[in-house]
């Protein structure tokens, strides 16, 4: 699978199944963790559960504007694409991310023998009993997880802003 047909796979067939409810730190650095639930491509009625967290760091002055750093998503190791090939490519599409450093630790990946469907109602009862506000719930193609990742990342940013925007303006209305 080139980059153009996982990005097209990741686009089609993510599904944000229970978003994080917590908002992003404006000021801070953000521990964003999540289960991303794939069906298995060697056994049909299995699951693949990917379990981790993507630390998002605040801006830098250092940093230059639209270019995020993409540690720990293993596009080389798992697709053969080089981070500044992905940027590029995403970059010729319009689609720009804050430019925050964007650290995955995934920390299992795990099967579960039971089919996609028996997966995502028992995690989303899991976390629902664990009231559990810090985590998402994602299903994503398992050849292309990484950039389904990156999609729900970015509808976190993206839904963070309004209160972005206000937690900067008290902070410099404070400050005057």
């Amino acid at each position: 699978m080139n980059i153009q047909e996982g990005w097209e796979n990741a686009l089609r067939n993510t599904k944000v199944v229970r978003s994080r409810i917590k908002s992003l730190m404006t000021f801070e650095d953000t521990k964003v963790s999540y289960i991303l639930l794939s069906k298995s491509s060697v056994q049909k009625d299995d699951t693949v559960v990917r379990k981790g967290d993507v630390v998002i760091s605040k801006p830098s002055i250092i940093l230059p504007p639209n270019i995020p750093q993409l540690d720990g998503f293993d596009f080389e190791d798992e697709t053969g694409f080089q981070s500044n090939m992905l940027a590029s490519f995403l970059m010729v599409r319009g689609i720009t991310m804050p430019s925050f450093k964007y650290n995955n630790e995934t920390f299992s990946i795990d099967v579960r023998e039971k089919d996609l469907e028996d997966s995502i109602a028992y995690y989303q009862e899991k976390l629902q009993r664990k009231e559990d506000v810090h985590t998402g719930l994602l299903v994503a193609p398992q050849e292309c997880w990484q950039f389904s990742l990156l999609i729900y990342l970015c509808t976190q940013a993206a839904k963070n802003t309004e209160n972005d925007v206000r937690n900067l303006l008290k902070k410099y209305q404070s400050e005057s």
